[in-house]
């Protein structure tokens, strides 16, 4: 998308985010492996790489609850785009904080957007003020031109805004040194992978078994609301890929107590070099042409569980969205 110097806000904007260079380098150390996961999924959508960079303006990142009514996670997903999207939301389990199956969620409705309005600027709009609601300024108005880089139409000064603090934060990745900055490098063994599990467990003990904190756990697992690892809510956990053999080993050696052995799934390679994906011992999973959607279940869940792409799911079904319902009965392999 547009560089620094595309329009003179966005290097306002920049130098706003950096203007203290120590806060903002750690700011950015402590997003990083989210930021590199989300860069892995918008990469599978071919969403455009600025995208990865929405949870900076949203949320800086951070699994933010949201009260009644309210926005919550990273991406800071409204309830009722939850809903459309097919992504559960109640008092036990709150997916919008699920990293992966909002992340992959979110992507797919970008690239939607970006196949419907073929401009990365008004997916951004979209995006901030809604599909309808752009498309309805599109039909009174016309496309925008190619400049200036931040369309002028008739949109709230906040949409506006978004777009320019895409531009923005995008902007200082692309050219730390521009803004006195420095980026982190983020070693391999804290990328973020997805483990599956087979049983529900406390948080604290799935913690115990990785070797981690209750707080570091709950932190990259924020959807779980209610102090367990719910299975049947997400049928995995989101780890840093050096905890992944120590929680997998620790769980086997408890095999005689009731937890049984979680076979684990890296479902993101690292950026630069692929990991190794474990086998997949779904075995009917494979053999199977539909799927009956459960209570909890989106169409992320349901694609990683048959190791298909969402996409191909939707165009299976004849899917308009991500969006499915308790009892809806899904083609999960491509018709013969």
């Amino acid at each position: 998308m547009a560089d620094c110097d595309a329009d003179p806000n966005i290097t306002t904007w920049a130098r706003r985010y950096t203007s203290n260079p120590d806060l903002f380098e750690s700011q950015i150390a402590a997003a990083a492996p989210r930021i590199a996961y989300v860069q892995q999924v918008a990469a599978r959508h071919h969403v455009a790489g600025e995208f990865a960079l929405i949870p900076w303006v949203e949320s800086q990142y951070r699994p933010i609850a949201g009260s009644k009514g309210m926005p919550a996670g990273m991406w800071q997903i409204m309830p009722q785009t939850a809903n459309a999207m097919g992504i559960r939301v109640d008092k036990n389990f709150d997916g919008r904080m699920d990293v992966p199956a909002a992340t992959d969620a979110i992507m797919a409705l970008l690239s939607r957007y970006h196949d419907d309005l073929g401009d990365w600027r008004l997916v951004d709009y979209a995006f901030n003020a809604g599909e309808f609601g752009i498309k309805r300024v599109i039909s009174q108005h016309g496309a925008p031109p190619d400049e200036p880089v931040i369309p002028k139409m008739p949109v709230k000064p906040v949409t506006r805004e978004h777009l320019v603090k895409l531009l923005a934060i995008a902007c200082v990745i692309r050219d730390p040194g521009r803004f006195n900055v420095s980026l982190p490098t983020l070693p391999s063994e804290q990328r973020l992978v997805t483990v599956s599990v087979d049983n529900s467990m406390p948080i604290a003990r799935a913690a115990s078994h990785a070797g981690m904190s209750t707080d570091e756990l709950k932190d990259m697992n924020a959807a779980f609301r209610n102090g367990v690892v719910d299975k049947n809510a997400s049928p995995y956990l989101l780890l840093p890929s050096n905890k992944v053999q120590q929680f997998r080993s620790s769980l086997l050696a408890e095999g005689s107590s009731g937890a049984q052995s979680v076979p684990g799934t890296a479902t993101l390679p690292p950026l630069g070099a692929a990991l190794s994906a474990a086998d997949n011992n779904d075995g009917d999973a494979s053999n199977k042409r539909t799927h009956t959607v459960k209570s909890g279940e989106s169409l992320w869940s349901i694609a990683h569980k048959y190791s298909v792409d969402i996409k191909q799911l939707e165009l299976w079904n004849h899917l308009q969205g991500p969006g499915v319902k308790p009892g809806q009965v899904l083609r999960v392999s491509a018709p013969s």
